[in-house]
């Protein structure tokens, strides 16, 4: 199984793009979407990947999404290269552990995040006006405070390079309608429920995390990932006070880094030091660890 991989080539399948993380062809009908080791802070790529860091991410995708199917389906046909088309072959070592044959769906243009806890932008939103994307929120809240109760809290899907912006549950019903952000909005939070549940079992907090909707005709599923160090928050259970910053099992680490080195948060990005790559995939591997079995 090759360890690293910070960008894909594959001359025989049709390219689509790179994302921040992800590179995406098509095949037959199709989509391949394969995991590699880039990764991003503050919506800019940096220029080191982390070993085996988008092999983690595909497993626990795959785990997440299966934990939730009967809450709602998802876009998974195989992550088993042996599944694959037939064209897929000449670069089956590229792909093993880090890829995903999935049903081609419409991304819904909003990202929908489901908060348990008062962290990041959140706590900036909140510590601003005491409120989250129009939910107010009571006073005397502090940083990583759990919250009364858990808040869906959707931005826009910026192009790449570009932040998203927070919006409200109104602005979400314009762009997709009433009835879709209903139903978004009551699926994301019994996965977040449930999945907080299983993750405090291991010994991990889920602060928040980033789910993503598409449609296939009018059927609504889960795409991209689902409950990754990528797109949520981790925190260790046993380590955990309110009133502070908490230590984590995924990106913070990195984006902290970057915070005390006063980077503008603009391309380019700076090259990270080797003990910088080393425990942020420490972090991935440790929440790997406690969550899949």
């Amino acid at each position: 199984m090759t360890k690293n991989i910070q960008q894909t080539n594959f001359p025989k399948l049709n390219f689509i793009k790179r994302g921040k993380v992800r590179d995406l062809y098509t095949v037959q009908e199709y989509l391949l979407i394969v995991a590699t080791d880039r990764i991003s802070a503050f919506d800019v790529i940096m220029p080191n990947p982390i070993p085996g860091k988008g092999i983690i991410l595909n497993r626990m995708s795959t785990f997440w999404f299966t934990q939730m199917e009967d809450i709602i389906g998802n876009h998974i046909i195989s992550t088993d290269t042996a599944d694959f088309p037939p064209e897929c072959a000449p670069y089956a070592a590229s792909l093993e552990g880090r890829s995903m044959l999935v049903k081609k769906a419409n991304p819904l243009p909003v990202e929908c995040i489901v908060r348990g806890y008062l962290s990041g932008s959140g706590w900036k939103d909140y510590h601003h006006n005491q409120s989250i994307s129009g939910i107010k929120l009571p006073p005397g809240l502090k940083e990583s405070s759990k919250l009364p109760q858990t808040i869906f809290t959707p931005t826009t899907k910026a192009p790449e390079g570009e932040h998203d912006s927070a919006i409200t549950r109104s602005e979400m019903e314009d762009i997709v309608g009433m009835e879709l952000t209903e139903k978004i909005i009551n699926i994301s939070l019994a996965i977040y429920e449930r999945a907080a549940a299983i993750a405090l079992k291991a010994g991990i907090i889920i602060a928040d995390t980033k789910m993503e909707f598409g449609l296939i005709g009018k059927e609504l599923i889960l795409i991209d990932e689902l409950l990754t160090p990528d797109s949520s928050r981790f925190w260790p259970a046993l380590d955990y006070e309110e009133g502070r910053a908490q230590k984590s099992f995924d990106k913070q680490f990195l984006r902290d880094y970057l915070l005390s080195i006063k980077w503008n948060q603009k391309p380019p990005a700076p090259e990270l030091p080797p003990e910088i790559i080393k425990n942020t995939k420490a972090k991935y591997e440790e929440a790997l660890k406690r969550l899949v079995k």
